[in-house]
Parts: C-alpha cells; structure tokens; sequence
C-alpha cells in the first residue's frame, strides 16, 4: 500500500485523476477499521489533513457549506442552531474521541446505510460538492447513495464540502442500539419541518440498501398538515395522522436480518421513531408558534 500525502486540494485533485483508485483518508475512523479488520486493501490510501480548507465551514443566508473535514464536534459546538437534525446526529457517534476525528465527507464517502449522518442530511435536504481537475458538481443528497456503500461520485472525484440548508423548522433524529453511542444504529430516522414551504422530510438509515426517504410518508403528512389547517392553527397532531405516518414510515423500509436486529424488529422501530419525532418536532414548532402570537398581540 502507498501512502500518498498532498500539501493542496489542488495537488490531491491531481493525485487522484492520476491515480483513481487511491482511497482518501481525513477522520479515518470507517477506512482505518475497514484496512485494520481485513476488509479492504487500497493500491495507494491518499491522505487529505494537510489541507486546511475542508474544514473548514461557512454559513450563509440559505445554506451551511461544510467542508468535508469538519468533525461532528464542530458541529455540535458551532452549528446547533443552523444545523439542529446534524447536531443531533453527531451525538450519538461513537465516542468524544471519534466525534473529534470523523465528520460528514467520511460518512458520505463510506456511504454505509448505516452511516450516523445520513438520515440528517436528507431531512435537511443536502448537496455534495464534488470536484475533480475536470471540475465541480453538485450532487443532490437523494441522488447521491446507489447501493450497498456506494455513491455518485465519479472514480476522479473528491467531496470538498457539504451544502446543507438551515433549519427553517424544528428537525429531530433518533437512532436506536445497544446504547446512545459507540454502536452501529440497528436503525436511525430524522425528520424536519419546513414552515416555509409547509413540507416535511425524513431520513431513514440502515433499514434498507441505502438511506431513503419516506417519500409517501412525507406526502401524506404534508397533506394532512395543510388540510387540516395544523400550520396556522398549531393543533396537535391527532393520533390517527401520527399513526399512519408511522405505518408509512415503516412502509418504506426494505431491511435484513443480521447479527444487530431482525427486519422485522427494524420496520417495528422505524415506525416507532417516526412517532415519537413527530411528536417532538411538532411540539417545538408548536412552541415556537404560541410563543410568535404572544409577541404579535403584544406588539
């Protein structure tokens, strides 16, 4: 194995044009247990923590721009209210250690279905900027996963930052395991309301070949929201609504048995998860809605 150190973004776009099988490393914490156990030999393994811009991060009037080395620390310390579903996520990896090391570009470059970011990246709704010295594209987040740890990125590419939108709305994510950290999530789910387009988004992981979306899910609850008038009215969720996009939900899973939990427990708890997110999600933007009329009447 060679191991191949460039000193910029531009060197390293260089190194991999010339060389597309090098197998990038920032975080190491998914390649590292992948070459440590066996299961994976790269030609030539590219280390990328010379450049300082990938992690960087900057926020912008619509979108977060994650460099693709940014840790879940950061995102945890510096973003949690921009980024409140990705926050959350980046709790629950592994241990303070790995939350120091690994970050998104990793988790997305890995494209494991069970991968702690990637429900929070699809309820915010994402994009991967990938370059290669032929230049840069952005890849939609539900364009970006197309199978069994793989990607859209082309074998030239690099993923240089992480476009995500601000939260407009309360976002949650819950994953369930062993324990809340240190463990590969037998399932995950996140969930995010828009107000302002008067949609929601989910994300599942690791119960299915990919992180999905709830799609018929989502649709349904979007129209449950604004026939029943629940955006202006700030009502509580009735059950029946809870619970058929919980149905839903669990609906849209294709999962396995393995070693972690059976399909059918996964559907189970996808459903559960749904529930529960629901509830919280619309209690915060409930929250926020009395708390806005409050100061109108008082104005």
């Amino acid at each position: 194995m060679d191991f191949l150190r460039p000193a910029s973004w531009e060197e390293a776009l260089a190194v991999k044009a010339e060389h597309p099988s090098a197998v990038p490393i920032a975080g190491g914490t998914d390649v590292m247990v992948e070459i440590n156990f066996g299961h994976r030999r790269p030609e030539y393994l590219m280390d990328l923590n010379r450049i300082g811009d990938l992690y960087a991060w900057e926020v912008g009037e619509d979108t977060v721009r994650l460099g693709a080395g940014v840790p879940y620390a950061h995102v945890m310390e510096h973003l949690r209210a921009e980024l409140p579903g990705l926050a959350l996520a980046s709790h629950t990896v592994a241990s303070p250690q790995i939350r120091n090391r690994g970050g998104v570009g990793g988790n997305l470059g890995t494209a494991s279905p069970a991968g702690d970011a990637h429900p929070a990246l699809l309820a915010a709704g994402a994009e991967v900027e990938a370059q290669s010295v032929r230049g840069t594209r952005m890849i939609p987040i539900d364009a970006f996963y197309t199978g069994v740890k793989r990607n859209a990125l082309a074998p030239d590419e690099l993923i240089r930052a992480v476009h995500v939108r601000k939260a407009d709305g309360p976002q949650q994510y819950a994953k369930v395991g062993t324990r809340n950290a240190m463990v590969i999530a037998v399932c995950a789910f996140g969930l995010a309301l828009h107000p302002a387009t008067r949609t929601v988004r989910t994300g599942i992981g690791s119960a299915a070949p990919t992180p999905i979306r709830a799609r018929a899910a989502e649709e349904f609850l979007t129209a449950a929201l604004e026939e029943g008038g629940f955006w202006d009215n700030g009502r509580p969720v009735p059950p029946s609504v809870a619970g058929q996009f919980a149905r839903l939900c669990s609906a849209a899973c294709t999962p396995i048995d393995d070693v972690r939990g059976t399909a059918g427990y996964r559907r189970h708890a996808v459903g559960v998860l749904a529930r529960r997110t629901l509830a919280w999600t619309w209690e915060s933007y409930r929250g926020t809605a009395r708390t806005a009329h409050r100061k109108g009447g008082a104005a």
